[in-house]
């Protein structure tokens, strides 16, 4: 075991050789998808995967990060403390348990510091057919005009406008409306896209080497930006299923939240990342959570994200104003604390524990071993 903020990057690039590194200490099996683009230092990018375990265990647990770019950086350094963790290691290997950590689902926006996809896609709502009739967010046509202003920081006008719009509608609408998902301006926020990414197809390929054979398969998907600063929401992550829901619930405990039911402090959403592992494993039995942890306030983490998106729109931007927009982002989506690291990492292990424990046994209450100190 490493002291937890030695885990942590301050780049892609350097996440990426501590994962590596990591993974090839314990002798996990390590396979890299190389992506067609170039980092933000001119690194190489790729979709890295570490199998660690039985590659024929019907019981897989899945362990991913970075679907949102930017928040790798909380979700790097949970996989590589817990490739040093031997506890936890030793722990799912009694239990058969295969664990297939997958480092950096979207590398390009990881290394970049953005959310999303070099297509401008959230990848979490890109998981669609899209031979068919995609979704229409009617409130998000309504707030594009205001997300994107002609300069930034934006005018008092638009602050206002904003503004009016939330003071009649609500935060929760505010919210619902930019970040449910839309597919009609391929240049705003949480854009699903017109197709498949690259990630999405990569993905995909992945989940079709590793979990054909599962019988059981559980899934955390890391990440940050809702909810109190350090907590770790447990979110439902999958279809409107209410057996699989109350699973989870057994495993992970009743503060398991759902956006199905209201419980939960994200927005109902579309193109779900986790719905590709039907199309992988049909015939296994899945239970998934995103975990959630929170940074900064919504309101914080909008306008960052608006921030952003008018600097990929506006490459001319002074350095010294896209330097800031870019740390913003980074802020919000990543507390540098060793506190906030100590905070994050105890619940994901805590979370890995259970996972294991209902995979073994869904009815069985879970034990979970003392946290790691933070330093």
């Amino acid at each position: 075991m490493i002291p937890i903020p030695k885990a942590f990057s301050a780049s892609y690039a350097q996440a990426r050789v501590k994962f590596l590194e990591a993974a090839a200490t314990v002798g996990a099996q390590i396979a890299s998808h190389k992506h067609p683009l170039p980092g933000r230092e001119g690194e190489q990018l790729a979709l890295d995967t570490a199998l660690d375990g039985d590659a024929h265990s019907e019981r897989l647990l899945i362990v991913s990060s970075a679907c949102h770019g930017v928040e790798g950086f909380c979700g790097s350094g949970v996989q590589v403390f817990a490739l040093h963790d031997a506890e936890w290691r030793d722990k799912a290997r009694e239990a058969s348990v295969a664990v297939l950590y997958i480092h950096a689902l979207n590398p390009y926006g990881f290394s970049h510091l953005r959310r999303v996809t070099q297509e401008n896609v959230d990848l979490n709502r890109n998981f669609h057919d899209f031979g068919q009739p995609l979704p229409v967010n009617e409130g998000y046509r309504r707030a594009h005009p205001l997300l994107l202003p002609e300069q930034w920081p934006p005018d008092a006008a638009n602050q206002a406008a904003v503004q009016d719009f939330i003071e009649h509608e609500g935060l929760p609408a505010w919210q619902a409306a930019v970040s449910g998902g839309q597919y009609e301006f391929a240049d705003g926020l949480f854009y699903g896209g017109r197709a498949p990414t690259w990630s999405n197809q990569t993905l995909r390929r992945v989940l079709a080497e590793h979990a054909a054979h599962a019988r059981q398969i559980a899934w955390i998907d890391l990440h940050t930006g809702l909810g109190p600063n350090g907590v770790g929401e447990r979110i439902w992550a999958g279809r409107d299923d209410a057996v699989a829901i109350a699973r989870a619930r057994r495993w992970w405990g009743d503060q398991v939240t759902s956006f199905y039911d209201g419980s939960s402090t994200s927005a109902p959403l579309t193109g779900l990342m986790w719905t590709a592992i039907h199309d992988a494993a049909p015939q296994a039995e899945y239970t998934g959570i995103a975990l959630e942890y929170g940074t900064e306030p919504i309101p914080e983490i909008i306008d960052a994200l608006r921030g952003d998106h008018w600097l990929a729109l506006h490459p001319e931007a002074p350095a010294e104003l896209a330097a800031q927009i870019k740390a913003r982002l980074k802020r919000a989506f990543y507390t540098d604390t060793d506190a906030w690291k100590g905070q994050i990492v105890s619940q994901a292990r805590q979370a890995l524990f259970q996972a294991v424990d209902g995979l073994s046994d869904s009815r069985t209450s879970t034990t979970v071993p003392d946290s790691p100190e933070s330093t």
